[in-house]
């Protein structure tokens, strides 16, 4: 089980605005910002249900995009997720759909964010 994913990025208020709005759909809020120990960098923790579980920090970006999942409850959600994302300044990575080369439930969307991060909604549950 993961407990939490952080990355650097390269602009850390336009990140912060951008996972704000992005991530709402999926119950997701910045929960805490706080200064790291070993560059005085900012850093902020976004989750749901009291624990912060999704972190930038404004170290700088990374020269190659990572990839992060996180789970909606439902396929609504992310569609939701998809068109906050989108209307937050990301690009599309893939419309929200049925990927059945995965499995034949899954459903996701997929966005790059500002840094070119692609970032994924899914469920796995049936319509």
């Amino acid at each position: 089980m993961i407990d939490h994913i952080g990355f650097p990025v390269s602009d850390y208020e336009r990140a912060k605005a951008f996972y704000a709005q992005a991530l709402a759909p999926l119950g997701y809020v910045l929960m805490v910002e706080v200064r790291q120990d070993d560059n005085d960098a900012p850093a902020a923790g976004f989750g749901r249900d009291g624990k912060p579980d999704f972190w930038i920090g404004g170290e700088g970006g990374m020269n190659k995009p990572l990839h992060v999942a996180i789970t909606a409850k439902d396929r609504a959600t992310v569609d939701a997720f998809h068109q906050a994302a989108i209307a937050a300044g990301g690009r599309d990575n893939g419309a929200p759909g049925l990927r059945p080369h995965y499995h034949a439930n899954y459903y996701g969307a997929f966005v790059r964010d500002p840094d070119g991060h692609n970032i994924e909604a899914v469920c796995h549950a049936p319509a």
